[in-house]
């Protein structure tokens, strides 16, 4: 049997791939370390994004962990245009695994992505894994265990959010577990 625990990264000043936490944003990273006291970590990886490095960097210290970057975390760029209407494109996406914007990613491949992280992650030895990644692959990697995760999930998580995965032979189960403590 395995947890894994998907962390939706902390308040961010923005969405490029250098932006750092908001203010708010380090003491959510703070909560957090008070929030996984008492739960086993094995191992952390984590989107190579600044926001979501500096979103764990306090809970990995705590508990002498590593933080492992891995690529595959990584937002999903939705395009290189600026829209006005982002929801709605982001919307047709999940709609259409295919559809790709100009200097985008589609759905499909940035599932590819997540597909390969979890296999990787359900052959390996650890058991307590804590990734750390971005609200559109937080929302692909729960999706890959429940076809039902889509739009709406994604628009109803917070920054952070905290899902627990126990995955077993016989069954997965996934809760959100975060309690929007700050």
């Amino acid at each position: 049997m395995k947890t894994i625990y998907l962390v939706r990264h902390a308040s961010a000043t923005g969405q490029p791939a250098d932006s750092p936490l908001t203010e708010h944003g380090r003491r959510q990273a703070l909560a957090l370390v008070d929030f996984f006291k008492h739960k086993e970590i094995d191992i952390i990886y984590s989107s190579p994004f600044k926001r979501a490095v500096d979103t764990i960097k306090p809970l990995a210290n705590s508990k002498g962990i590593e933080v492992l970057e891995d690529e595959r975390l990584g937002e999903r760029v939705l395009s290189t245009v600026n829209f006005e209407d982002w929801r709605e494109k982001l919307k047709q996406s999940f709609e259409d695994f295919e559809l790709m914007f100009e200097g985008g990613e589609s759905h499909s491949t940035a599932m590819d992505r997540a597909k390969s992280l979890i296999e990787d992650l359900l052959c390996s030895d650890d058991d307590h894994i804590l990734l750390v990644s971005h609200g559109n692959m937080t929302t692909l990697l729960m999706r890959y265990f429940n076809e039902s995760f889509g739009y709406d999930c994604l628009m109803e998580m917070t920054n952070p959010d905290v899902f627990e995965l126990v995955v077993s032979s016989e069954s997965t189960l996934l809760n959100r577990i975060w309690d929007d403590r700050i």
